[in-house]
This record gives structure tokens, sequence and C-alpha cells, in this order.
């Protein structure tokens, strides 16, 4: 039988906390092992609770959730960290790629929304809320990022056309049906990508794309 995803609540408000394991006692396949008010309590119960996946709120008193997703993106590398926001706070969002989140939520995600971002997440994709993605991405241009931007010549155009979605938001199932290709194909793509534009991840790929403009070229 597969095992459960082990989902941490991490959020100031204990209403929100509740709400949240409400809606995901009801997922068969998800189970809800702790809640948390701030960074320091879910950093001290990782070890009690052991979590897949955290639902981490970004504005805490204490430690916050950039602090929080430093630590443990830096100590625990099998856990994952699904960032929550509001729209109020999208100023905090780019701070929580730089510490390494894994995705991107909006409070007020519809349910089937959320559980799905958890099974991406845990699944290696990079989830992005729509609604964080427009302010992400703006301000991610007027971030002074520095990369090597000589680095892009050595992607082949259709490098380049995987890259351009992965800086929309795009996972690799969308990205395949853009473009008429297997998603097996595309996490070959991937790969090469990043291997080429010397990062670790999409979501630095992503950020990479959005700097360089490659995501406002048409397809």
């Amino acid at each position: 039988m597969k095992k459960p995803i082990r989902v941490l609540i991490c959020d100031d408000q204990a209403v929100v906390c509740e709400g949240f394991k409400a809606i995901l006692s009801t997922v068969r396949d998800i189970e809800v092992v702790g809640m948390a008010h701030n960074g320091e309590e879910a950093i001290e119960l990782i070890d009690q609770v052991h979590p897949d996946l955290i639902l981490m709120d970004l504005k805490m008193p204490l430690m916050n959730g950039i602090q929080a997703t430093l630590h443990i993106t830096r100590d625990y590398l099998d856990v994952r960290v699904l960032a929550l926001t509001t729209y109020d706070e999208d100023e905090w969002v780019f701070d929580a790629i730089r510490a390494g989140a894994h995705g991107y939520l909006l409070k007020n995600t519809p349910r089937e929304s959320l559980v799905k971002a958890i099974y991406d997440t845990m699944s290696g994709k990079t989830p992005v809320d729509p609604g964080v993605a427009g302010k992400l991405f703006s301000q991610v241009k007027g971030k002074n990022m520095e990369f090597d931007s000589s680095l892009l010549k050595a992607l082949n155009p259709r490098e380049r056309d995987v890259l351009r979605l992965i800086g929309k938001g795009r996972n690799n199932s969308e990205i395949a049906d853009s473009l008429h290709l297997s998603e097996g194909t595309v996490k070959n793509l991937v790969s090469r990508i990043l291997s080429k534009l010397q990062v670790n991840d999409r979501t630095q790929a992503a950020l990479l794309a959005v700097r360089s403009g490659i995501t406002e070229e048409n397809l």
C-alpha cells in the first residue's frame, strides 16, 4: 500500500492551520502529522513527526517562513516546502525562492489546487499559483540577479522553448502538451537545460528565463 504524504502545517494563525488540516483530512493519501505556529516550532517538529512536505506561511513571529525555509532546505534535504502567501505579501515571494521553497501558493487556494500542488511538489514539480506568478515575475525583473548570459547561447532552439515555458511557471506535463512532446522527452530536456545553465533546479532556471527576457519571446 502506498504510504501517505506526511504534511506539516506552519502558520501563526491557528484558524488557518485548522482550516488546512480540515481540507487535507479528506484526502486519503495525505496525512497531517503536525501543526506549528512559527518557523522555530516547525524546525523542532521535523525530527519528531518526519514530514515529507511543509505548508509554510511566510510572515510569522520569532522565525518567519523565509528563515525557516533556508534552514530546512539546508539541513533537511528530503523535506519539501510549499510557501503560502497572500496578495499583500508578494514582496516575500522572491525571498522564498532564494531560500529554496519548492512551490508558491496563495492561502485562499481552492482545495483541488492545494491537493494538486502537494502531489506536484512531491513528484519534483514546482507549482506556482497564477496569482503569485505575475507578481513574482514582475518583481524578479526589477532585481539585480547576476548570471552569465553567454550560457543561454548553449541552448538549442527546442531547449530555449522549454526554458521559456519553465519561466512562465509551466510544469513538465503542460510543457509537453504545448510543444507536442512526451513528458519523458521534456524531463530530459529540462535536465540538459539545468546542466547548460549551471543551475541546481528549475526554479533558478525560471528566474534566469525571466531575467533574460526569454519569457517575452514568442514560440
